[in-house]
Order: structure tokens, then C-alpha cells, then sequence
């Protein structure tokens, strides 16, 4: 059983509990600058109002905790709202629909934090990069996981309309087949059993006029004559209800004889039929679709002759030609009195469906004293199920256009990482004195021979907090001793007053006793 989910305002609390807790512990464990407790209340209250705002306006949300890391740090980065600024950001990317307004959001914060850097940042070139790092990884990325999980979920909920839709179908589909199949029974039925059943007329009415036979046996064979017509009447009714469509197409089930066959069945049931096949080609390739359409129209054909004219001689013509097989069936005038005249009925109006379905021809009507039926069927090859193109990839596109964005966004971060530390590895390298340069410095010397032994920079983070008090009104400089990245090293002072030096210090690195710290001056002195 599933777990019902906590109400919005539980989980709005917790996520604000789970952000407060950085920004209130950040400074006591030493990871920020203290700050004073009416800062810290209000980041806390900002933070209070992006986490309401995060589920309807998850916009709204991430500028405010965009705005609070600016406010507290032109660089963007802080411990204490880091966290909350990734996850608006992450927010804002499985809620928001819409690309543009978050891609001007993130274009607004840098030119915010460029400009905030500009005029109140203390060396800009690494602030600004570390500000852009922070943006890109910081925001840009769980942006796109935002997204690409907004994506994943939109498309496997539309993978599941895809598949319900898809079973419909095959129901529909499954429906139709059993529709066609229920025609396509009704229509063999339709040909079969009527054409036995006039072969059955057919022979009751030989026997009526046979000679010898008796008056009660004749009116008994007249009788079975009429039954077996009537019958064929009400089995045509009967299968025209159930068949779909008069102009079905032939069925797909072989006919299991040939037209040779059919003819002779016929003419041993006491049907006058003769037999003229002409042509050096086969009719028709045995089983095939051109096969069961000529089946049908001689089928057809004899059963209409021994209903509507018994007794009347028929010719069936069949010949073979290089691109199809034609068939003629003619029937002379009826040998008995009575019989009803040959009309066209719905299997001859399917039989021109199919025939001209085939790409054929079907002529059918009176001629001279009788009835001609006439199709010609060209070699209808056996058709084989379409392969379905493949259907369109909305995951694959989706995870290309996600990786592609990733990957781009990761190539820009690569990027600035690597100008971020060449630019470290620059300004640390080229703020360098060496101690032996430093020794020789003597108090009171000229500001101007003091300069060609300092190096090009100075250290843009001077450690001011373990350094002993400056003169006053004097203008400290600090340089590094060592050109090491990555640790802490010592650093000299030079204090310069009306264009003199006036004090040099050693400002030993961060872990060195006091004791060293003056065996290190008197050693540089």
C-alpha cells in the first residue's frame, strides 16, 4: 500500500527546516565571516519565503536565493545559502515549463553579480570567475537535472498514453479482422452452398423430366426442385446480413480447387458445361490471388445459369495470357419453360468490385439469346505486409538535446576552471620575493631602489589577521616567500611613508609558533 504524501506546507517546512540549517551553522563552525544575528534573520526569512514560493512561482524562489547569495557575497558563493541556491535551481527545472525566463534569471544574476563585483570587489578577475563557476555549477547544472527529470517523467507518462492508445488500436483492429473474417465466411458460404444448392436443384429437375418416372415421383422431384431454389433464396438473404460490406474483397482462404475441377464437378451434377481452355500459359498460379478471383467468377457464373437458365448449354473459355488470365462463361437460352431469367444480383456486383479491385476487368449481361459473363485478372502478386517505418524517439531525442546541453554546459565550466586556476597560478607565481631579495632591504631606503626588486604583484589576499599592527598612515604591501600553490606559506610586509620604507615584517604561515616566526625574521633580516 502506498504512503500517503505529507500536505504542501509540511513538506514546504521541512525544505525550509533543511535550508535554514546551513545559514544559521555556517559562521558558528568557522566556514563564513561572522555576521551579525539581524543578517542571519533575515536570510533566514528570505529563505522562508523562496521555499513558500518554490511549488507556484519556482522562479520567484530561485532569484530570491539568488539575491541572497549576492547580498551576502559578490562572488555568488557562500556555504551558508550554497545549498538552498542549488536546490531553487534544481526546483526551477522539474517546475517551470518554459527555458527563456530561467536562461534571462541566470543572464540577470551574472550581470548582477558582475556589476556587484566591480564596484565593491577587492580583486575582480578571480571573483568574477569564481562568481561564473558558481553560476555555472551551481545553478546551470541542477537546472538541467531539473529539467531532464521533468523530461523523463513527461515522457513516460506519455509512454503510457502511447501504450494504452496502442491497445486500443489492436482491440479496434482485433474487432475489424473479426468483422472481415465473419464476411469472408458469409461470402464462401455464400458462393459454396448456393452453388451446391443449385447443382442440387439442378439435379432434381433432370430427374422431373426423366422419362418412365411416375407422376407422384415427378411432383416430388418438382417439389425438391422448388425447395432447393427457395433455399438458395433465403441463404442469399440470410448471408447478405451478415456480411460487412457487398464489395469485400475475395477471401483469403485457397479455394482448394482448380477451375477445371469446378467445371467438371458441375457437369457431373447434369449441368450442360463444356470445358475450352486456350493458351500455351498456365490460367493462373495455383493458390494465388488471381487464382481465387477466377475461382469465384466461374463459380459465380454456373450456379446463375443453373438457377435462372436450367438446361441451357454454358461454354466456359479459359485463357491464359502473359500478364493475366481471362475467363468467359456463355449460356444459351433455358431448355425449360418457366425458369426465371437470369438478373443481376449482389454476387455479381461483388464479383466487379473485386475484379476491378485487382486491377481487372468484369463485363456481365445478356448476349444473343442467352447470358455471358467475361473477366480478365492480371497476375496479382501475393502481397506481403509493409514493414511500419520506424516510428518517431522522442527518449532518444530528448537525451540528446539533455546531453547535448550538458555537455556544453560542462565543456563552458571545464573552461572557466582552467582559466581560474591558470589565472591563480599567475598571480601567485608573480607575487613572489625572495627572501634573500628581502633581506637586503634596509629602513629608510627609497621607495623607488626598493621597487626594482619587488616583483609585479602583490598578494590581492593579504593575511591582514595574522599580521602585527601596520604604522600608522603607512602603505602596506604584502608578497608571498615561496611560490607554492595549494598551502600556506609566509608572506613579507613592507610598510612604505612619504616615499620611504618604514617597516618590513614577516607574516609567518598559518601553524608556526612564535618562536620560529623570530628565527625566521632574524634569519631574513
Amino acid at each position: 500500500m502506498e504512503r500517503p504524501r505529507p500536505a504542501p506546507c509540511v513538506r514546504g517546512a521541512l525544505l525550509w527546516a533543511a535550508l535554514a540549517l546551513p545559514a544559521l551553522t555556517a559562521d558558528r563552525i568557522g566556514l563564513n565571516e561572522p555576521r551579525p544575528a539581524w543578517q542571519q534573520a533575515a536570510g533566514v526569512a528570505v529563505l522562508a519565503v523562496a521555499a513558500a514560493l518554490s511549488r507556484r512561482s519556482p522562479l520567484a524562489a530561485f532569484g530570491l536565493a539568488a539575491a541572497l547569495s549576492l547580498t551576502a557575497a559578490p562572488a555568488l558563493f557562500t556555504v551558508s545559502y550554497g545549498p538552498a541556491l542549488g536546490l531553487f535551481a534544481l526546483l526551477l527545472g522539474l517546475r517551470a515549463g518554459r527555458a527563456r525566463p530561467a536562461v534571462l534569471c541566470f543572464a540577470a544574476v551574472g550581470c548582477a553579480g558582475t556589476a556587484h563585483i566591480a564596484l565593491a570587489g577587492v580583486d575582480p578577475a578571480p571573483e568574477w570567475l569564481v562568481m561564473t563557476g558558481t553560476l555555472l555549477f551551481g545553478c546551470v547544472f541542477p537546472w538541467l537535472g531539473g529539467r531532464y527529470w521533468r523530461q523523463s517523467r513527461e515522457l513516460a507518462e506519455a509512454g503510457w498514453l502511447r501504450a494504452a492508445r496502442l491497445e486500443d488500436e489492436q482491440r479496434l483492429a482485433e474487432e475489424r479482422a473479426r468483422l472481415r473474417e465473419r464476411a469472408r465466411i458469409a461470402q464462401d458460404m455464400h458462393d459454396s452452398l448456393g452453388h451446391e444448392l443449385s447443382l442440387i436443384a439442378l439435379r432434381a429437375g433432370a430427374l422431373q423430366v426423366a422419362p418412365g418416372l411416375g407422376d407422384e415421383h415427378r411432383s416430388a422431384a418438382a417439389d425438391l426442385r422448388a425447395a432447393a431454389a427457395d433455399a438458395t433464396d433465403r441463404l442469399h438473404r440470410i448471408i447478405g446480413v451478415l456480411r460487412e460490406d457487398d464489395d469485400e474483397p475475395a477471401p483469403l482462404a485457397p479455394a482448394g480447387e482448380t477451375l477445371e475441377q469446378l467445371v467438371a464437378r458441375a457437369a457431373e451434377s447434369g449441368l450442360p458445361v463444356r470445358w475450352e481452355p486456350a493458351g500455351q500459359l498456365p490460367p493462373a498460379q495455383p493458390g494465388g490471388v488471381a487464382e481465387r478471383l477466377l475461382h469465384r467468377v466461374v463459380r459465380e457464373a454456373l450456379t446463375n445459369a443453373a438457377r435462372h437458365a436450367p438446361g441451357a448449354p454454358v461454354v466456359v473459355s479459359v485463357e491464359g495470357r502473359p500478364t493475366g488470365t481471362a475467363v468467359t462463361l456463355t449460356n444459351g437460352r433455358a431448355a425449360q419453360e418457366g425458369s426465371r431469367p437470369s438478373g443481376g444480383g449482389t454476387g455479381l456486383l461483388g464479383l466487379r468490385a473485386a475484379v476491378t479491385a485487382a486491377g481487372g476487368t468484369f463485363e456481365a449481361g445478356p448476349h444473343e439469346e442467352g447470358f455471358r459473363v467475361a473477366a480478365y485478372v492480371p497476375a496479382v502478386p501475393e502481397q506481403q505486409p509493409a514493414a511500419r517505418p520506424p516510428g518517431p524517439a522522442p527518449f532518444r531525442h530528448a537525451r540528446r538535446r539533455v546531453a547535448a546541453g550538458l555537455g556544453a554546459a560542462a565543456g563552458a565550466g571545464a573552461v572557466l576552471v582552467g582559466v581560474a586556476f591558470g589565472w591563480y597560478a599567475y598571480a601567485e607565481k608573480h607575487s613572489v620575493l625572495e627572501p634573500a631579495a628581502y633581506a637586503h632591504l634596509r629602513l629608510g631606503a627609497p621607495a623607488a631602489e626598493v621597487a626594482h626588486v619587488l616583483p609585479e604583484r602583490d598578494v590581492n589576499d593579504p593575511p591582514e589577521e595574522r599580521a602585527p599592527a601596520p604604522p600608522e598612515g603607512a602603505d602596506c604591501r604584502y608578497y608571498r616567500a615561496s611560490g607554492e600553490l595549494f598551502v600556506s606559506v609566509d608572506h613579507f610586509r613592507l610598510c612604505f611613508e612619504a616615499g620611504r620604507l618604514v617597516a618590513k615584517d614577516v607574516v609567518p604561515r598559518v601553524g608556526l609558533s612564535g618562536e620560529g616566526r623570530e628565527e625566521y625574521e632574524e634569519f631574513s633580516r
